[in-house]
């Protein structure tokens, strides 16, 4: 069993990186509030994101006509509900289960 002293020491080592890495975060995002880049990044990447999630789920669609028409009535619900109701739950629920019906039938 180690000596008393360098449990304590390997204990306050530890507390120490703990403390460190959990403020770390707080200390390095401060000077990003204000930065421009920041803010042009939060306006434009969830719509990035979504086309990005789009064409991903799109990637595998065989080219045949009537295979495009259950993704395409799913995104056209999913963005015209998102652009009426402006309720992501709603827009994806209703999407996801237009694309559901459309692939059973």
């Amino acid at each position: 069993m180690p000596e008393t002293p360098y449990l304590l020491a390997a204990v306050a080592v530890t507390v120490a990186v703990t403390w460190a890495l959990r403020a770390l975060p707080f200390v390095a995002l401060a000077p990003l509030r204000e930065s421009r880049t920041l803010h042009y990044l939060g306006l434009r990447m969830p719509t990035g994101v979504l086309v990005v999630l789009v064409v991903y789920c799109l990637r595998d669609v065989p080219y045949a006509a009537n295979a495009w028409m259950a993704p395409a009535a799913a995104l056209a619900v999913t963005a015209g509900l998102h652009l009426w109701r402006r309720n992501v739950l709603l827009s994806i629920t209703a999407g996801t289960a237009v694309h559901v019906v459309l692939l059973n039938l």
